[in-house]
């Protein structure tokens, strides 16, 4: 068996955190998404998998290469313009061999469970959804769909299509000149083509900044404490992972569920609650309070902060006392704007001063420069310098 991995888009919504990565590798619980879906298709024994890669391809091929450290074999289909998930299929083609093939969204977490539940071609996996007009949603009868309503504006059905399928290879013949994967099966529904849905068992995907914590608080299923590095003297709570080299002084108190990665530096009499993940190389200093919040890799957080429901990448620097609170806001993405408890989104290689604070929902820009004594509020666009 193979599978189809579509990988190739960017995820615009999801910006700041897709401008230097496309969405399969943001990372939760210190992995990219697509790292759970290669390991959820390998646990339902499909060991040959294509990706179809586009945007910043080479941040996914120089991961994951040939797939052998995952015990996979993965081959890459390029997909040039991201104009859509039929057409991104079709460039899989030449590389798949089976009469029949799963095929996944790269940017979803579900299980293998979910995967090995589709017997047959034709099928697709459902999840119930209690904001179905976010996505596709899915109008059957008896186990049999009827209809794929993308993102209708009123709500038909509870039940949302999840982008895990199980096709046979006339679904290339059908794709035609096609560039949607909805309205291709639509129009095979119409022409006497059964497509039968089965419940997944679990599934989440990462549609805003925010979901990123969502998600990360999921794949943190974890049990136990796996200590690498060195801990002096300090209290370490449930399930809590210490990576290799890491350092947590005197006084500190680490909750679980948390994820500390390798080489990092946990300052004395701080305190980090779950679901937190922090990346590899990163310096947190002493009397910071974190929680439910994403640190990426190589960031360095001054003493004193304080940090809630947040996500701060790759490469920050952030000087003493910097305070992101959550609280409920109205968060404006494109064109939705949307009311949710969230702290600070802040995105890579920025430099923040001392005495700095996030006002709740703040998405801060790749690059962006804050003097000591700011508020940041609002959306902050890349390269900005806040004087």
């Amino acid at each position: 068996m193979q599978a189809v991995v579509l990988a190739a888009g960017e995820g615009q919504r999801l910006r700041p955190f897709t401008a230097n990565k496309p969405k399969v590798m943001i990372e939760v619980a210190n992995k990219p998404i697509l790292e759970y879906v290669i390991e959820a298709l390998k646990s339902a024994g499909i060991h040959d998998i294509i990706l179809v890669v586009g945007y910043k391809r080479s941040r996914i091929a120089d991961y994951f290469g040939s797939g052998e450290k995952w015990g996979v074999k993965i081959k890459y289909a390029v997909q040039e313009q991201q104009l859509g998930t039929a057409h991104a299929l079709k460039q899989a083609e030449k590389f798949v061999e089976s009469d029949e093939f799963i095929v996944v969204s790269g940017d979803n977490i579900f299980d293998s469970k979910t995967v090995e539940m589709l017997k047959e071609p034709w099928m697709l996996a459902f999840k119930k959804s209690d904001e179905p007009t976010k996505y596709g949603v899915i109008v059957m009868k008896s186990g049999v769909i009827e209809e794929i309503l993308e993102k209708p504006k009123e709500v038909v059905s509870n039940l949302v299509n999840i982008g895990v399928y199980k096709f046979g290879k006339d679904i290339f013949k059908e794709i035609d000149g096609e560039l949607d994967l909805i309205s291709v099966i639509n129009r095979m529904i119409k022409d006497g083509y059964t497509f039968k849905c089965v419940e997944a068992q679990l599934w989440m995907d990462i549609v805003y900044p925010w979901d990123i914590l969502k998600v990360n608080n999921l794949v943190m299923n974890f049990t136990g404490k796996m200590i690498g590095g060195r801990v002096e003297n300090a209290k370490i709570i449930g399930n809590v992972i210490v990576g290799s080299g890491s350092v947590i002084e005197a006084g500190a108190v680490i909750e679980g569920p948390v994820i500390i990665g390798n080489n990092c530096r946990i300052g004395a009499n701080s305190v980090i609650r779950g679901s937190t993940s922090i990346g590899d190389g990163c310096t947190i200093g002493a009397l910071s309070y974190i929680e439910n919040s994403v640190i990426g890799d190589n960031v360095s957080i001054g003493s004193g902060a304080c940090i809630v429901d947040s996500v701060i990448d790759r490469g920050c620097r952030i000087d003493p006392k910097f305070t992101a609170i959550s609280d409920v806001a109205e968060i404006r993405v494109g064109d939705d704007i949307n009311t949710v408890k969230a702290g600070a989104f802040v995105g890579e290689m920025c430099k923040i001063g001392s005495n700095v604070v996030a006002e709740p929902g703040a998405i801060v820009g790749n690059r962006v420069k804050v003097l000591p004594l700011k508020t940041i509020r609002g959306n902050i666009p890349d390269d900005s310098l806040i004087v």
